[in-house]
């Protein structure tokens, strides 16, 4: 996609052109490879329905309006929340171009750091940069990918410099839920149904042998009681 960004020194074409894109670089609906495989993505490309053929219709693009990203530093002193969030608002507000108010949250448990971008499209004003695009540009920022000139290096840029991150995880929430069918939803129950079954014979197994030694155990007791009393003299 193509986003316009504003930065002190003037506008950006940042972001990469995309072939199964709108003339203004939005994600087309329906996205499809080289072997005529199709499927439907959300307003950030991720694929929310289950792959078809090329008589595949998508109804249209669906927004994405709620992002969460995690990210787990590398080994550096424990920052201070106030000042992570104070940083990290001034970075998505100044650098891509953010609305402040769709910075959402910024939530600190070392080395664990929260963001989370939420944006309505009712407060999405005409000339308001996306929240997909936001986390798009921040993401090859951390991964070192940076699209920005003059950025180099991996990790989020705080302090002047870059915070080391070994881990980052973006989840996206759409206006609408996903589309996948039950065929792709039984193969993930299959697989959960499996584990727990191999989870549960172990511990099955030890209940039997533990019963077992039980029960020949009293039946032994039993047996040694039953011989005493025959072995007793009668009055």
């Amino acid at each position: 996609m193509k986003k316009q960004i504003h930065s002190a020194k003037g506008y950006f074409q940042l972001r990469p052109s995309c072939t199964l894109c709108d003339g203004e670089g939005r994600f087309k609906a329906r996205q499809c490879n080289r072997t005529s495989v199709c499927w439907c993505v959300n307003s950030v490309g991720v694929r929310r329905t289950d792959k078809g053929d090329r008589g595949l219709r998508c109804a249209g693009v669906v927004r994405t309006h709620h992002i969460l990203i995690h990210l787990r530093h590398g080994p550096a002193a424990a920052l201070n929340l106030s000042f992570l969030d104070a940083e990290l608002r001034q970075l998505f507000r100044q650098r891509y171009g953010l609305r402040a108010a769709f910075l959402h949250a910024v939530r600190y448990e070392a080395p664990t750091i929260q963001i989370e971008l939420l944006q309505n499209a009712s407060q999405k004003a005409p000339g308001d940069v996306d929240i997909g695009d936001a986390a798009y540009y921040f993401e090859r920022d951390v991964k070192g990918e940076s699209l920005f000139p003059g950025h180099s290096g991996a990790g989020v840029p705080v302090r002047g410099g870059s915070l080391p991150v070994d881990h980052t995880l973006i989840y996206y929430l759409d206006e609408k839920p996903p589309e996948f069918t039950m065929r792709r939803l039984t193969a993930g129950v299959i697989a959960i149904i499996v584990v727990v079954a191999v989870a549960l014979v172990p511990g099955v197994v030890v209940m039997v042998i533990t019963h077992y030694k039980r029960s020949r155990k009293y039946k032994k007791v039993e047996i040694k009681e039953l011989g005493e009393l025959r072995s007793e003299p009668s009055l």
